[in-house]
């Protein structure tokens, strides 16, 4: 067996404690959410039990995750169905030169680079004008969509770049029209990355903050429901919850993966 050299543990470690800086917060916080009832917000814990948990669902001092829980996910999954239905159609356009492609490109994507709170502000500006009322549901959808769509456009431009135009060719020298291609052709070879593509636009909606944060009217999404009570809530409920929404994002991916392994395996 060949003798490992110093460099090899010099980097070994250095990636150990990488790893540790990454997920050391994250299993604090879960260590720290699965104490008993006089448990506090810092090391030593004690005891242990799924207290916190539970008191995640209950009504707090001031605010309810329970509600702005659900608004996040109707808001994320709302942003998810009309992110594939805008970066889908736009992809298939954009597979044909026309004109004015360019500048409508460029204009899409460039909500990547202005600042966020910018977006924010500026959607808040406009809906004043236009004397509308913000909320999570509309101002609020309208700044998700700022956030979820360039992305989703640029992913979907790279899988038609990789489709074989063959099979739609094929399918039309059989008499099939544009809208029957579509459905029994292109969407089931492109269904496996549009379920990634969907998880991607919920998660970005269901964590965003900074785009919601001056255009959320009354009812707060999950991220500013926390953000407003750190400083009123010092439970381990804050941990208890962060325990949960990660349990829930990795339910969200396991879904996506079994889905896409689904799919694949059918196709073949």
């Amino acid at each position: 067996m060949r003798k490992r050299s110093l460099t090899f543990y010099v980097l070994a470690a250095f990636f150990a404690l990488f790893v540790l800086f990454l997920y050391g917060p994250m299993f604090s916080i879960f260590a720290l959410s699965l104490q008993g009832p006089e448990g506090g917000l810092t090391f030593p814990m004690r005891g242990f039990s799924f207290y916190w948990l539970g008191q995640v669902f209950q009504e707090q001092r001031v605010g309810n995750f329970v509600d702005s829980f659900w608004r996040s996910l109707v808001l994320g999954l709302v942003v998810m169905l009309l992110s594939l239905i805008v970066s889908v159609t736009a992809g298939l356009a954009f597979r044909n030169r026309f004109k004015g492609a360019g500048t409508l490109f460029y204009l899409t994507i460039a909500s990547l680079i202005v600042p966020s709170i910018l977006i924010s502000l500026g959607i808040g500006i406009v809906f004043q004008v236009l004397d509308l009322p913000t909320g999570w549901l509309s101002s609020g959808l309208g700044a998700h969509l700022t956030w979820t769509v360039p992305f989703a456009f640029l992913i979907v431009l790279g899988i038609f770049n990789r489709f074989n135009p063959s099979y739609e060719e094929a399918a039309r020298d059989l008499g099939a029209s544009d809208v029957v291609t579509f459905w029994d052709i292109i969407f089931p070879l492109i269904l496996p990355s549009l379920l990634g593509i969907g998880i991607l636009s919920f998660t970005l909606s269901y964590d965003e903050f900074t785009r919601t944060s001056l255009i959320s009217g009354s009812g707060n999404t999950l991220p500013l429901e926390i953000f407003g009570m750190t400083t009123n809530v010092t439970s381990p409920a804050l941990y208890a919850l962060g325990t949960l929404t990660t349990l829930f994002s990795f339910g969200l991916i396991a879904i996506a993966f079994l889905g896409y392994n689904y799919f694949s395996v059918k196709q073949k």
